[in-house]
């Protein structure tokens, strides 16, 4: 099988993958931290460590409690509340009161986020509560039975759908946001080598033998969906794996051949198929939607590879780094760095330049923000000598809230700490000495919007 294929099957088959059978998600129930009676970080650690001691000791016969935490958690309601503000500013900015605010969710975990969201917009914004439809989209079963038991009450206004996003058919015509927080990471990737002769890349398979053990060989790229990410790469300009000076000149390669012990294929390199999976599907069932992503940009101890991922257990309390992806399905967190400069320009490529074909049935509804004039009336550069560079085309029919056929703003990356200084109240969040963990801790993370 392909590589994202065995990743896939470890982290999310329904009988023995890490995330239905293994994994727990830290959680502190209905409890905060109070962290202005905190004196520093050191102490905020400590009450994190208690937390998670109260987990109890792992058992000594085989693999520990997979427990893992998130921002989510570890910071809420506050964190959940910044990403609140971000999407109800945007929504009253662009939306309000013409369109309802819809909300779209993956991997939604324990259903804090929501809970946190909702619980915002409820207290501050009534009017927007309103109108808020709030949708998840889950593909773990007990984690779908686990939010529908701590949202339908409290947010009637909560729809949760047992589906993964790669199977999702259901077209939204509506202007909608698409919040991922944390889910990206576990995405399967693909591995590539490139023939260091021809340059010709190679696609990784995983084959098992007799014996049950792991090994991998690599074949020419006849799969789609690494075809399609080498041709957006090739499109966008990105670097290959290869140097450039080796791609230069065949004698060149030649002769870094003919040195001993030279390989003859490049260094493993992880490519993230499935998220283009992920971006084909807001592409083509949610035209008009908004992006919110937030994940890790760079990772410690990962295995040997580019842009490779962490593999990790935990045994008796203690988190195990592994050297190898070929593990034992199921009792292993895989996870992947991000390089979020090249997702952004995957992501606006992707969106401006590749619109589906309309669906029969599923026009875009009629609002004030529709005019029956398209985009090439006045033509998009109208009123300008020049088309900003920060806006996509605009969607033909659509304007913007002026009335102006304007495309939408271009996603941005963001850090974590400038995401939090822009949209959290770090007032709750800062301890005694000055310190805020919600902007020191994960400096390693990266938003999109």
């Amino acid at each position: 099988m392909l590589v994202r294929d065995f990743i896939d099957d470890s982290l999310y088959n329904p009988n023995y993958g890490y995330f239905p059978k293994q994994a727990t998600i830290f959680n502190t129930d209905d409890s905060t931290v109070n962290f202005d009676s905190l004196r520093d970080s050191v102490e905020f650690q400590e009450e994190v460590a208690q937390k998670y001691a109260a987990y109890g000791a792992d058992k000594h016969d085989g693999p520990g409690r997979q427990l893992w935490h998130t921002p989510t958690e570890l910071f809420k309601p506050w964190f959940g509340r910044a990403i609140a503000q971000c999407l109800v500013a945007e929504y009253l900015l662009k939306y309000f009161p013409y369109e309802d605010f819809i909300i779209y969710e993956i991997g939604a975990g324990n259903g804090t986020l929501a809970l946190d969201i909702l619980n915002y917009i409820r207290d501050a914004h009534p009017e927007v509560y309103e109108r808020t439809h709030y949708n998840i989209i889950e593909i773990s079963g007990s984690l779908v039975q686990l939010q529908r038991k701590r949202l339908s009450k409290a947010h009637p206004s909560v729809r949760v759908t047992h589906k993964s996003i790669f199977h999702w058919t259901t077209r939204e015509p509506a202007p909608c946001f698409f919040v991922a927080m944390e889910v990206i990471d576990n995405f399967a990737h693909d591995v590539v080598r490139y023939d260091l002769k021809t340059l010709e890349p190679y696609q990784c398979v995983v084959t098992v033998d007799s014996q049950g053990d792991f090994d991998t060989v690599y074949t020419p790229v006849t799969d789609p969906l690494i075809t399609e990410f080498l041709e957006l790469r090739r499109r966008l300009k990105h670097p290959t794996p290869v140097s450039r000076l080796l791609q230069s000149s065949d004698i060149l390669r030649k002769l870094y051949l003919s040195m001993p012990f030279a390989p003859n294929l490049s260094k493993e390199e992880y490519i993230p198929t499935r998220l283009v999976s992920l971006l084909r599907t807001l592409r083509t069932y949610f035209p008009r939607h908004r992006l919110l992503l937030s994940d890790f940009s760079s990772l410690p101890e990962s295995i040997s590879g580019i842009n490779a991922p962490v593999v990790q257990t935990r045994f008796r309390n203690v988190t195990v780094p592994c050297s190898t992806l070929l593990v034992r399905q199921g009792y292993f967190d895989i996870f992947f760095p991000t390089d979020f400069e090249r997702l952004r320009d995957m992501y606006e490529y992707m969106i401006s330049y590749h619109h589906p074909s309309s669906h029969a049935g599923d026009e875009m509804r009629s609002t004030p923000l529709m005019t029956t004039s398209t985009s090439m009336a006045l033509g998009e550069d109208y009123f300008s000598s020049h088309r900003s560079n920060d806006r996509r085309s605009p969607l033909d029919g659509v304007t913007s809230a002026s009335g102006l056929p304007v495309g939408e703003r271009k996603s941005s990356v963001f850090t974590h700490s400038e995401f939090m200084e822009t949209y959290a109240d770090l007032s709750k969040t800062r301890l005694l000495n000055g310190e805020n963990p919600m902007l020191d801790f994960y400096k390693n993370v990266k938003f999109l919007f």
